[in-house]
């Protein structure tokens, strides 16, 4: 099937993909006009006044998710600007309502420094109840996300980072086990050191691997290298940097190959300098590092892409609805690091009985939600 034609297709018949409905479906009469609005919503309006805590009480904050980017990354597809992005967080929205009752609102920012977004979203902050970043590049994303997290009293998650971590990490602990491996002395390779590289450097670390080698555009990432900005050289404390040369060299005697890069970086050749049983996550969207059935011909064990139309779908849709639920739900401030480590193992726990084909839950799973909502406490 040619998804790209069929998405040209329904999102022009359509006209988008989201709406708004009213929570009170019952006829509109006069009385509930005066109470909804004039003069009646000037009460609710001082009873917020007084008490902002309130505002959830009374508005549809308490289940809104603003889901904001600039279109500086979007998808694998790169800077296509703020315009390019709002099918993406049309998408997003869609994904929030479906899977865990969630509304949202897309919002692309023609803004684009640090400064400028944070400025911006901080004002509109008092009009959600949470924030989901989305398509913003590296590295100002990571400035952007932890200035929001200090400066705003409501949860802030960039999922290209974390929500792409965590489903990452619930797929190995089910990868590693098809294989007979322990993903704690397992030997990791990733290509991509932007903001779901690295953020999947941080949590596979939390969690405990082997040895983890990270490969950029320019090579390994390592102790010898004098070209690194600010971000890749705080990333070393996550990784074994006492190796450097090409993807080529960090390869060899791998066990895991984590791809968020560019398709056709990872070639038959290099996949059989891997050890044995090699396990390969390629999830450059849309096109992987390498396809599935070229991988599976020179050996992998374990394959996983972030394409639907694939098995192991390793998609961050499988987590962030479930860890947004139980942030509006549980009150929940900021998300966190244990957060997002319970969500993996929680995800993970799902697939009772893992095989080369299933090692995460599908999306369309409906155990997802409530049991990640009930980890985010």
């Amino acid at each position: 099937m040619d998804y790209n034609e069929l998405a040209l297709t329904l999102h022009k018949q359509y006209k988008g993909k989201i709406t708004t409905t009213l929570r009170d479906t019952s006829d509109l009469d006069r009385t509930k006009l005066s109470a909804y609005y004039s003069p009646g919503v000037g009460a609710v309006s001082q009873a917020i006044a007084t008490d902002p805590s309130q505002l959830p009480t009374y508005t549809w904050t308490n289940n809104l998710v603003a889901v904001i980017s600039d279109g500086s990354a979007i998808l694998g597809l790169g800077d296509l600007g703020p315009r390019a992005a709002m099918p993406v967080m049309e998408g997003k929205a869609l994904l929030f309502k479906h899977f865990a009752n969630i509304d949202s609102v897309p919002i692309v920012l023609d803004v684009h420094t640090p400064d400028e977004i944070v400025a911006t979203v901080k004002a509109m902050a008092p009009s959600f109840g949470a924030i989901n970043l989305e398509d913003i590049a590296a590295p100002k994303c990571f400035e952007i996300e932890e200035r929001l997290k200090t400066e705003c009293d409501i949860p802030v998650f960039h999922d290209d980072q974390h929500g792409t971590a965590v489903v990452t990490l619930a797929g190995l602990i089910n990868a590693t086990k098809v294989v007979g491996k322990q993903l704690s002395s397992c030997k990791v390779v990733l290509i991509g050191a932007g903001a779901a590289g690295t953020a999947i450097a941080k949590l596979l670390r939390q969690y405990g691997i082997g040895t983890l080698y990270a490969v950029d555009s320019r090579g390994i990432i390592s102790n010898d290298r004098t070209d690194l900005n600010a971000e890749k050289t705080a990333l070393m404390d996550y990784l074994d940097t006492n190796v450097s040369g090409t993807l080529d060299d960090a390869i060899t005697g791998a066990d895991i190959f984590i791809g968020v890069s560019k398709p056709g970086l990872l070639t038959p050749e290099m996949i059989a300098k891997m050890n044995a049983d090699p396990i390969v996550f390629a999830l450059a969207n849309p096109t992987p590092e390498i396809m599935p059935d070229l991988a599976k011909q020179a050996g992998v064990a374990v394959m996983a892409t972030g394409r639907s139309d694939f098995p192991n779908q390793v998609n961050n849709a499988i987590a962030f609805p479930g860890i947004f639920r139980g942030a509006l739900d549980n009150g929940i401030k900021k998300i966190t690091d244990e957060h997002k480590l319970a969500t993996a193992i929680a995800i993970a726990g799902l697939v009772a009985e893992p095989t080369a084909d299933e090692v995460i839950p599908a999306v369309f799973d409906e155990r997802l939600v409530p049991t990640i909502a009930a980890v985010i406490v």
